[in-house]
């Protein structure tokens, strides 16, 4: 493992003890399924939480003194970096902002420093994801005062309620969220609504790595590393912090933001959405309610970008655009996602070809069209999916997106 040459890696994911997640969010619930994903490095999420932190000491055990820590089973031993993720909430310029940030440490010892800052400003034991009062550039510069070698990254940056550049409470600029210690900031994450190609958009991400993760709430497959990114080398947390700061990570894994629970505009409770151009047409107000429609991501970026659509900005890396595995086959059966059809296909492709990003990434297509020759359309859409060739109806104001539309009629004829 230490020598490996790809390592798809989540560093944003939750215990049970953040609000909204799974009770079943466990250690050995998440590396089975990590594994299951074809996972090779999580983060732990939520290491500000006493409950969960006092799991993670005694579940994980460091054996070099490199930042990786490894949890042990039957199966195995799997790694693991200390991650967690907090929400600031506070004005500034006369505005309310709300900024999630994901931020990595190097040792138990640096998060016991964290955590006894946090203990200075308040509470920590309530949520996994607590709140505090403070702002973006106070954090970094406490942060860096107990360990230049912890990692800081604003998470998910276009999400309306809590993205660095969201709709409601975030900032037009880097510079004006962190001020000076803005040079502290090498990368940001790019959130289930948006991909690479509308960053590079965006003239202030310039020099900045762009990666992605999940931020999963529960253990599922489709939810953990729906998001991730590829790292390569040593596995230590030097090594993988060093490729976040010098852009020299080896690509990304990101959802067709489409899909994503903001890309669009819209109303939940009216069961409305529109693109951009629409809101513009309705002068941002929901045609339903008469109210102002939660503005998504795709407009944001719009509002935001210095560059036409298609531009790539130096240095960019390359992505993969993957829907999971069990979207793919919920949506050939017509059925839900945790339904026990879904898992039983899911479950012999995996016994087959041993995790799901070997399926959605790496299966040689002729072998999968053979493996499934009594289901070619689910074959179809496995290698539709690898060259983003699924049309997915935008997600809007908390809604998901979904797929709704296999193929044009021109290209349904059979492939292989």
């Amino acid at each position: 493992m230490e020598n490996k040459k790809e390592i798809i890696t989540d560093l944003h994911i939750h215990s049970r003890f953040s609000r909204a997640t799974s009770k079943n969010l466990t250690l050995p619930n998440i590396v089975k399924y990590a594994r299951i994903k074809g996972v090779d490095l999580l983060g732990t999420g939520d290491f500000t939480h006493p409950e969960w932190l006092k799991e993670l000491k005694q579940g994980l055990k460091e054996k070099s003194k490199d930042g990786i820590f490894w949890y042990k089973d039957a199966e195995g031993e799997f790694p693991f970096i200390l991650s967690s993720e907090i929400s600031l909430i506070y004005s500034q310029d006369g505005k309310g902002r709300r900024i999630h940030i994901l931020y990595l440490a190097p040792s138990f010892e640096v998060v016991d420093k964290i955590n006894a800052y946090f203990d200075t400003k308040g509470r920590r034991d309530y949520d996994g994801r607590p709140i505090f009062g403070i702002s973006c550039e106070e954090f970094i510069r406490e942060m860096k005062k107990i360990s230049d070698d912890i990692e800081i990254i604003p998470a998910h940056i276009w999400t309306p309620w809590f993205g660095l550049f969201g709709s409601k409470g975030g900032f037009d600029s880097l510079k004006d969220a962190f001020g000076e210690q803005i040079r502290h900031i090498y990368a940001i994450e790019t959130g289930i609504s948006s991909d690479p190609e509308m960053n590079w958009r965006i003239k202030d991400l310039e020099g900045k790595s762009i990666i992605s993760f999940s931020d999963s709430h529960s253990y599922w497959p489709w939810r953990m590393a729906r998001e991730a990114t590829i790292f390569t080398g040593k596995l230590s947390y030097k090594n993988i912090v060093s490729q976040i700061r010098n852009n020299g990570f080896k690509a990304t894994i990101e959802t067709d933001p489409a899909y994503g629970k903001y890309h669009w505009d819209g109303h939940r409770t009216c069961d409305f959405s529109c693109s951009p151009k629409e809101t513009a047409d309705y002068k941002g107000f929901c045609p339903k309610c008469g109210k102002p429609l939660i503005i998504g991501v795709e407009n944001r970026v719009e509002e935001l970008a210095s560059s036409p659509a298609g531009h790539m900005s130096l240095g960019a890396k390359p992505f993969y655009k993957l829907l999971p595995l069990h979207e793919l086959i919920a949506y050939n059966l017509d059925s839900n996602l945790n339904s026990k059809r879904v898992w039983a296909i899911y479950d012999e492709l995996i016994k087959k070809f041993g995790n799901e990003f070997e399926i959605l990434l790496r299966v040689d297509k002729n072998v999968l069209v053979k493996e499934l020759k009594d289901n070619p359309k689910l074959a179809q859409l496995i290698v539709d999916n690898r060259i983003a060739n699924i049309k997915i109806k935008p997600g809007y104001d908390g809604e998901y997106g979904e797929i709704i539309l296999q193929k044009k009629q021109e290209e349904q004829k059979k492939l292989f």
